[in-house]
């Protein structure tokens, strides 16, 4: 069949061939858009890792690359906690969760009420996992959580104590966290390996330290992103260096280990805000010029190659901690000043005089309003107001489903059971 073939396009030329000209005209562009497209794609993690039986705890799972990490780790057999601003009733979570089950074959996946933008949520999650007797598992905490301001189109809403989004989520949940979470961090056995990943950015060699002197709004004007990824490595040092210190009862050295990573340029939903910048018209453009950040910018799997590196490299369990990947390589760090002691200091001493003053503010509103819910409650009538007789409703529904064994979706029972 070639042979013949070959003998008519030798005696009657490649015009012989429908549409072959226009083919080989094309070959070409198709070639080079290949190679830009596998360019721009990055490294790809070579590392293997057994991830059966590892606990993972990974914030920002839902999308992005946090849900790529999460579904490559899931497909390996670990065990993985989503903490997630989503009520563990939102449907969204649910089938989020089943969907992530089903295509991973794994049914170890759960997910966590935690909202990021409140430091109650993180420290009623947090106390509640440190209070465990004996100690949980925890393998590997993965910090993906990322928020970013657009530059045009309406502000964002403030959090908690009318902190920045961008300073609240992106640095300042992950000290609370973390710091709460140290206890059972260290207390995991000497002979696991033990890693603690943050997300970062290149943008954080603009970042401004110097600047934060006002603890309700702490970074500079035009430069909150990047102050943020900055602080949030300047913490990352210092905790290796907090870990590296602890004196453990067994004698023991320190067995976990600090990995910073910059997945790159990906098409992330915080990227896609950022080039829209938040308006109709940047979105249209964005639309319209799709095809070329389809080419240049990474997807959600391939951001996630670094993340799956600092989890899986067996040398990134040994030796010094903090290490930076980029492009699932270990670079150096272009800012001094994240090495620096001092800086290191002075930064955590302001997040913990801005956390404690924030909870206590927070406690008081708490109890303001509770007291506000008891006023309301006599004024309408006590316990026989509405109000009062729909929430006992909804208590009475739960005991009886409780005593006939049903269990709601999302529900605490309904994880145990999966």
């Amino acid at each position: 069949m070639p042979i013949p073939i070959l003998t008519e396009i030798a005696s009657r030329g490649i015009s012989w061939i429908p549409f072959a000209i226009p083919i080989l005209k094309t070959l070409p562009w198709l070639f080079v858009t290949w190679l830009l497209k596998l360019y721009f794609g990055g490294a790809s993690n070579t590392s293997e890792r057994l991830m059966r039986s590892k606990v993972v705890m990974i914030t920002g799972g839902t999308s992005g690359i946090g849900a790529a990490v999460a579904q490559d780790l899931a497909t390996r057999g670990a065990q993985i906690i989503l903490l997630t601003h989503h009520a563990l009733s939102d449907p969204f979570l649910v089938d989020y969760l089943e969907d992530l089950r089903n295509t991973t074959s794994n049914e170890l996946i759960y997910a966590e009420h935690v909202d990021l933008s409140s430091l109650h949520s993180i420290r009623a999650f947090a106390t509640k996992w440190i209070n465990n007797a004996p100690p949980r598992r925890l393998d590997l905490i993965i910090l993906c959580a990322d928020t970013l301001t657009p530059r045009f189109g309406l502000a964002p809403s403030k959090t908690e104590g009318d902190l920045d989004p961008v300073w609240s989520i992106n640095y300042l949940a992950n000290f609370h966290l973390l710091s709460i979470l140290s206890p059972a961090i260290r207390a995991q056995p000497p002979d696991r390996d033990v890693r603690v990943v943050f997300a970062t950015c290149s943008s954080y060699i603009g970042g401004d330290l110097k600047l934060m002197k006002d603890t309700r709004d702490p970074l500079p004007k035009g430069r909150k992103y990047e102050t943020s990824k900055l602080a949030c490595m300047v913490f990352a040092k210092a905790f290796q260096k907090l870990l590296d210190n602890y004196k453990r009862p067994d004698k023991q050295p320190n067995n976990v280990r600090v990995v910073l990573v910059d997945p790159g340029f990906t098409r992330t939903p915080g990227m896609r805000r950022w080039l829209t910048m938040g308006s109709l018209w940047g979105l249209l453009i964005y639309l319209v010029t799709l095809p070329v950040w389809w080419l240049v910018l990474k997807s959600p799997l391939q951001g996630a190659q670094g993340f799956l590196r600092a989890a899986m490299e067996a040398e990134l369990g040994r030796g010094v901690g903090g290490r930076f990947l980029k492009e699932c390589r270990e670079v150096q760090l272009r800012k001094p000043e994240v090495e620096d002691e001092a800086v290191q200091k002075k930064l955590w001493g302001f997040s913990e005089k801005q956390i404690e003053a924030l909870e206590k503010e927070g406690a008081v509103k708490r109890a303001l309003a509770k007291k506000e819910k008891q006023a309301a409650e006599k004024a309408g009538g006590g316990r026989d107001s509405p109000k009062v007789t729909e929430l006992d409703d909804q208590g009475k529904e739960r005991k009886e489903e409780a005593a006939k064994g049903e269990k709601k979706p999302g529900s605490r029972r309904s994880r145990k059971a999966a």
